[in-house]
């Protein structure tokens, strides 16, 4: 997918922060774009403003934890477009909280989005875009929380973790189909989702959780970096189809602290009395990325 112009992208959470920016992106790159999200009026002012930047533009309305809705999103961009080969997993929410205190409902509804939806997405458009013969693209929008797990994250985290192990093994999968597979990770990024509970169905439960006024105006989202750049980022990491896609180079560190324990706990299991008695054996061959 080193020449996007022309192609086309189907992108979900389309009308709003990383999603609508990435529109922007593929539309200076040359792409034609099929921007799906949930909210209607977000919808119809997002394809107007990309249609404004000469951007060739439709939307749809999808909810992604419906599969039956992203299978019709996706059979009404091939009828607007003919074809698809880029696709974003991006829609997404956010949720967590002390322990014992998230309610059940969203455990359910941030899996439902952040996990599921991606599942949809990838399960729903991979024989779309194997139709065509051309090639295409995934890139599944996860987290810095799908790499470490800040307390009081776990409900995201949980997800974010999911989406990537999940599209480690799809890139391996897809690869023989000339597809690639990115996994999206950025640290804060300036969005809404720290608003998420706007488009939180009822179908989850009531949410009967006191407001928190303030909350809003101490998000680290807000002090997180602009969306733009972090577009372009994944405009090239589709080029040089890169497995991962960090946006935040300074929390390498915490990523390597975090794999630092792991290893260190492989070593102490090397010298575990407990562990000695077992017989010397290799490791099982694994389809694993490259290093």
């Amino acid at each position: 997918m080193r020449d996007l112009s022309g192609k086309v992208a189907f992108i979900t959470g389309g009308a709003s922060g990383i999603g609508l920016a990435m529109a922007k992106a593929f539309g200076r790159a040359g792409m034609q774009v099929m921007i799906a999200d949930i909210e209607a009026a977000a919808l119809a002012k997002a394809v107007d403003e990309l249609r404004g930047l000469q951007v060739r533009t439709e939307g749809v309305i999808a909810d992604v934890t419906r599969r039956d809705a992203l299978r019709a999103a996706a059979l009404e961009t091939i009828a607007k477009f003919g074809k698809v080969h880029v696709v974003c997993n991006n829609a997404g929410v956010g949720a967590g909280g002390q322990f014992g205190t998230v309610p059940e409902g969203d455990w359910r509804w941030v899996t439902d989005v952040n996990q599921l939806g991606v599942v949809h997405g990838m399960e729903i458009f991979a024989p779309l875009i194997m139709s065509h013969g051309e090639g295409g693209h995934f890139v599944n929008t996860a987290s810095m929380a799908g790499m470490i797990s800040p307390a009081g994250m776990e409900p995201y985290c949980a997800t974010k973790f999911a989406v990537v192990a999940m599209s480690e093994g799809w890139a391996l999968q897809l690869a023989a189909h000339d597809i690639g597979v990115s996994i999206l990770c950025p640290g804060f990024v300036k969005t809404r989702i720290h608003q998420s509970r706007r488009n939180r169905p009822t179908d989850y439960g009531v949410d009967d959780r006191p407001a928190n006024p303030d909350a809003d105006a101490t998000s680290p989202v807000l002090s997180g970096i602009p969306v733009e750049p972090v577009a372009e980022r994944v405009v090239e990491a589709i080029r040089d189809n890169d497995l991962y896609i960090f946006t935040h180079p300074e929390m390498r560190a915490a990523v390597e602290a975090r794999f630092k324990r792991i290893l260190e706990a492989f070593d102490k299991s090397a010298a575990s009395p407990a562990l000695a008695v077992l017989p010397a054996r290799e490791a099982p061959e694994l389809n694993l990325p490259a290093t």
